[in-house]
């Protein structure tokens, strides 16, 4: 009976953390080979979402633009431009905004969620969720 008190309490204790904890912050980006890209800094404006990117990586692409994206964004630098725009809070993660490639300029839908305090789920998607792609970004301190 102790164990399982113990262990309840471990789990109660786990969520509330996880619940408490927020997304803002600063982001290693993380693509689909594992290689590390960018630094994107998440922040609240007006009640949503937003994240730009704040450095690169790679020292070669730092003066980089946004070649392909659409409208007031094309050839903006890539150190700068938001890129995550407009997410709402639902439950455990926050949707209902869009997503910007900045290799190929195309905008999608998104959604974003914590796995751990540490490690953030970022999805990009066209249509239903199903239709996308998923990279994990680790928390910088």
């Amino acid at each position: 009976m102790k164990k399982t008190g113990f262990l309840l309490t471990i789990f109660l204790f786990t969520a509330v953390h996880l619940m408490a904890q927020d997304v803002t912050g600063k982001w290693k980006t993380i693509d689909e080979t594992g290689d590390a890209k960018s630094i994107v800094e998440i922040y609240k404006k007006d009640g949503k979402v937003y994240g730009k990117i704040i450095d690169l990586i790679n020292p070669k692409n730092e003066n980089a633009t946004c070649k392909e994206c659409p409208g007031s964004d094309k050839n903006k630098p890539l150190t700068g431009l938001v890129i995550i725009r407009g997410l709402e809070k639902d439950g455990d993660e926050y949707n209902d905004g869009k997503i910007l490639d900045p290799i190929s300029g195309k905008l999608y839908k998104c959604y974003i969620a914590l796995e751990n305090p540490d490690r953030l789920k970022v999805r990009g998607y066209v249509g239903f969720s199903l239709l996308g792609r998923t990279q994990y970004w680790s928390r910088l301190d």
